[in-house]
């Protein structure tokens, strides 16, 4: 069974970072504006997604890494993303 897994142009991709320094990082769809939804709450916090794992890492308070990096921990839970430069009612990714 095949299934078409290229991205639409409408629809971030399942897996982001916000850090340069991940594999995951992508400036031109960050620039776009990524709206997250986690657990049903609209998050502005949030360093990195994954929609088909279910999973979301944020900062843990104000502590730092020995490289001056922010410390982040996972939460598990439902994770919705849209890109925020499509205005009202984008259409959604989610799991």
């Amino acid at each position: 069974m095949s299934e078409d897994i290229t991205p639409s142009p409408d629809l971030p991709p399942d897996r982001l970072a916000i850090s340069a320094k991940s594999p995951h990082f992508n400036m031109e769809l960050l620039s776009r504006g990524i709206g997250i939804r986690f657990k049903g709450v609209v998050r502005n916090n949030i360093e990195e997604y994954c929609i088909s794992e279910g999973w979301v890492r944020v900062q843990a308070g104000k502590s730092m890494d020995r490289n001056g990096q922010p410390l982040t921990i996972k939460l598990n839970g439902p994770v919705e993303a849209w890109f925020e430069d499509l205005g009202e009612n984008p259409p959604i990714a989610k799991a």
